[in-house]
């Protein structure tokens, strides 16, 4: 029996329906069921390059990056094809995610090809602000991404990393929230998103297939082991090609630029010696509070792509995720000289201008009359229900175990 209509783990209307039609277009032959095989997307997205998609496959990359992605195409699919359990609509939308990845990829390659110089884009030392899931980290992201001095990363530039003209990628943005939206009504309460809005770089790690998105929708954990052992520069590499790109192509090089990514916890090391330069923020929260909604984010996810979701291995997963990110963090934080700011969760709640002046005054810069006024609409335009209808949400996945 399904869930009930207010479960956490239960799918939206559209996506039930949707669900349905599929499995029965599929098993009755009115549709192909997608290609999932690495060489298939491989083949697809090259189709328009012709005898130039070997190159724009290693447009502005070593080998060492290129066969880093290959393999991790190769292991994730897999991954997917034994672990997944994903039904019509899951398999559906893990085609148009990964198809996207290889397709961007070689977009990428080939712009590269054509303007080097984006690659030798000077940033700004950014501040990268760093913590678990669902710690605080959001909300002190969109604060400082406030600041007209800095500079952040727009939904529809993460999503659609790809230099477009005519404002293409908003329009794409706009129509791919409205579907996401109706196939997952929880989805705004949990992390409201709009096209141009502030976001968090996760999609650009996704874009050179870092585990960190797709463990948190699918069951994928060998791929998971895999990907956490092996090293993460090549992907911090294409990360850092994709920032410099989308940097030059807006005109806010000069601007620090406001990166927030959970799983930077999990490659701190990689990252700072990426950007040796940078300013942390460090947000703390109690970690029974981090799991639970981590979990409650997690199976949201999951419970619309798979019939086999799993809350006892969902928090299992995030238990050991919370543990391990812990590690890594502490480790590269030790002895780094960096200028670094330490928020509290609660702290950020109860006094929010308290700890962005004290953060500024970690970091050594100055919170200007304009940054406050632009931090103190940004928290008025946010007291509309969203993190309300989240703990609704959370009370109701409390009574789901």
């Amino acid at each position: 029996m399904p869930p009930p209509r207010d479960h956490p783990l239960a799918r939206g209307p559209l996506a039930t329906r949707a669900n349905d039609f599929l499995g029965r277009a599929w098993e009755r032959g009115w549709l192909t069921p997608p290609d999932l095989d690495p060489e298939a997307l491989w083949t697809l997205a090259a189709r328009p390059y012709g005898a130039r998609a070997e190159a724009a496959e290693h447009g502005g990359r070593s080998e060492e990056d290129v066969a880093d992605f290959r393999e991790r195409l190769t292991r994730l699919t897999a991954s997917v094809a034994a672990e997944a359990d994903l039904n019509p609509l899951g398999r559906a939308m893990a085609w148009g995610q990964l198809s996207r990845v290889v397709k961007n990829r070689l977009a990428f390659g080939a712009l590269w090809l054509e303007r080097p110089e984006l690659l030798d884009t000077t940033l700004a030392a950014p501040i990268i602000v760093i913590g678990h899931m669902r710690s605080g980290t959001t909300r002190i992201h969109t604060l400082l991404a406030a600041d007209p001095a800095f500079s952040h990363t727009r939904y529809c530039d993460a999503y659609h990393p790809v230099p477009a003209r005519l404002g293409l990628n908003r329009v794409k943005a706009t129509l791919e929230l409205t579907l996401l939206g109706a196939l997952n009504p929880w989805m705004q309460s949990i992390h409201p998103m709009t096209p141009v809005g502030v976001e968090e770089e996760l999609a650009w790690l996704s874009a050179a297939l870092h585990h960190s998105i797709y463990e948190s929708q699918w069951h994928v954990p060998g791929f998971s082991a895999w990907s956490e052992a092996a090293d993460p520069a090549p992907v911090y590499r294409e990360f850092a090609r994709i920032l410099r790109t989308d940097a030059a192509h807006r005109g806010v090089a000069e601007r620090p630029r406001v990166l927030k990514v959970p799983a930077f916890a999990e490659d701190l090391a990689t990252l700072l010696g990426a950007f040796p330069d940078a300013r942390l923020v460090l947000t703390r929260r109690d970690h029974d509070a981090v799991l639970r909604s981590a979990v409650s984010l997690a199976a949201n996810q999951m419970a619309m792509q798979s019939d086999a979701c799993d809350l006892t291995r969902i928090e299992a997963h995030w238990r050991h995720k919370i543990s391990l990110r812990e590690a890594r963090m502490a480790a590269a934080l030790d002895g780094w000289q960096g200028p670094v700011a330490r928020l509290d969760f609660d702290e950020i709640n109860a006094d929010w201008e308290g700890a962005i002046a004290r953060c500024y005054a970690s970091l050594g810069l100055d919170l200007t009359a304009d940054a406050l006024l632009a931090m103190q609409r940004v928290m008025a335009a946010s007291a509309d229900g969203h993190h309300h209808a989240h703990r609704e949400q959370l009370a109701r996945f409390a009574g789901a175990g």
